[in-house]
């Protein structure tokens, strides 16, 4: 109740909040506004009983069910932003550009911007072409003037709620696409309880009671890598007096286990959702092509080939972004300019070569536990039967993980505020 206090008191910390989710009421009043001539109830049933398409669905808020506006959510901006982080890593120009600080990574969240708009057509022109071959009578218009009126839609809904994620981004309440997927999964909340209780039958009290279990080993985990850190000792000279030593002031650097957040689970989800869907499309065809698509199709059915594909996913995400975020030759600068060093290491390169040695071993174990984490729900899946753990046990570990970072971005603003008051 302190905390909550503190919050209140601090006027622009208020504003921001109450910014934040003025900004996820209006996604979520869009997310209900359906495009006209669609058969809504068809479309409910064909995502049914399509484990792919439903689980995107589950992680739109059910965007995708309600054939919105927003239909095809943040996924086409998430898409890009791989892309780019991918290429910064591989062309120079674009790597040179994503070390010129502030005015270079404008650039390229200007190009991931621009790449979106193609990707989000490219991507409702391939949904809608599932819907009329997979499910006839879903759209009752197809006619090529109707299917461009409503890719243009969906894409300009895609292009808002980017527009909207980076607004929230700027107010340092947390990142603006976790805290839509965050609101998207939370709206689907409410329904997946009404439909637990009403098919609520006894003999299913140990798949009840197992994913109680899943959701609360989740959470404890989640917690615990992201509180953990490593704080590594910083000394620093203190400005020598007339008649007085200098003397050493000594402080800390935290390294955090898991300093990704909850990016790698999403830009996995993302990866993994890609290849079944994709497959989709083609899966109603004939020849070599048709046979490929259930192929693809079977294999991400497959348990155990997607438990595996994910916790890889997860893994190399974490050490990928990790590395997108941490630049230890810019903080052993830093420290230097400051008059810091770590006891024991050389300023500059050692420093340098030093904080890149440990992070590597931290987020190793991060990226480990983390994706193990990811994995839990599909694992006991294996004992139940139920995909509902899957995708329950996904959304739950999104849901803390960005519940966390938000509160701790909230909580270092109040710092800030505190100090500021000193």
């Amino acid at each position: 109740m302190e905390m909550l206090r503190k919050i209140w008191g601090i006027k622009q910390l208020r504003a921001n909040i109450l910014f934040v989710l003025g900004m996820l009421v209006i996604f979520r009043f869009v997310a209900h506004i359906p495009i006209p001539g669609v058969d809504r109830a068809a479309l409910s049933s064909f995502l049914g009983s399509n484990q792919v398409l439903g689980l995107l669905n589950v992680f739109s808020g059910g965007t995708v069910e309600n054939f919105s506006l927003v239909m095809l959510g943040i996924a086409p901006y998430i898409t890009s932003s791989i892309i780019f982080q991918l290429l910064a890593m591989v062309v120079p120009r674009l790597e040179e550009m994503s070390k010129e600080g502030e005015s270079g990574q404008q650039k390229i969240n200007m190009y991931t911007r621009i790449t979106t708009v193609p990707l989000a057509l490219l991507q409702a022109y391939g949904f809608i072409t599932l819907l009329t071959r997979s499910h006839g009578g879903i759209i009752s218009d197809t006619s090529a003037m109707n299917i461009a009126v409503i890719m243009l839609t969906v894409t300009a809904g895609t292009i808002f709620l980017m527009w909207i994620g980076e607004l929230i981004t700027e107010r340092k309440i947390g990142n603006g696409i976790s805290l839509l997927i965050f609101a998207s999964i939370i709206a689907s909340l409410p329904t997946a309880v009404r439909d637990a209780v009403i098919n609520y039958n006894p003999s299913q009290l140990y798949t009840y009671l197992l994913f109680l279990g899943v959701a609360v080993a989740t959470i404890v985990g989640v917690i615990v890598i992201s509180e953990g850190q490593r704080n590594i000792p910083i000394n620093y000279a203190k400005q020598a007096r007339p008649g007085r030593s200098g003397g050493l002031v000594q402080s800390h650097l935290p390294l955090r286990v898991n300093m990704a957040g909850v990016i790698p689970i999403i830009f996995a989800i993302s990866i993994i959702l890609f290849p079944p869907i994709v497959a989709q499309f083609f899966v109603n065809g004939s020849g070599p092509l048709a046979s490929i698509s259930l192929w693809v199709i079977d294999v991400f059915n497959n348990q155990l080939i997607y438990g595996v594909l994910y916790f890889v996913l997860v893994f190399g995400f974490t050490y990928f972004y990790t590395a997108v975020i941490f630049h230890p030759d810019k903080m052993a600068e830093n420290l230097q300019r400051q008059g810091g060093f770590i006891p024991g290491i050389r300023p500059g390169k050692e420093t340098a070569a030093y904080l890149e040695k440990t992070m590597s071993r931290l987020v190793f174990v991060g990226a480990l536990f983390l994706s193990a984490i990811a994995v839990l729900p599909l694992a006991m899946t294996v004992f139940t039967g139920s995909q509902s753990l899957v995708v329950g046990g996904t959304s739950l570990l999104i849901v803390v993980s960005v519940a966390i970072e938000t509160a701790k971005q909230i909580e270092a603003q109040v710092t800030v505020h505190e100090y500021d008051m000193v």
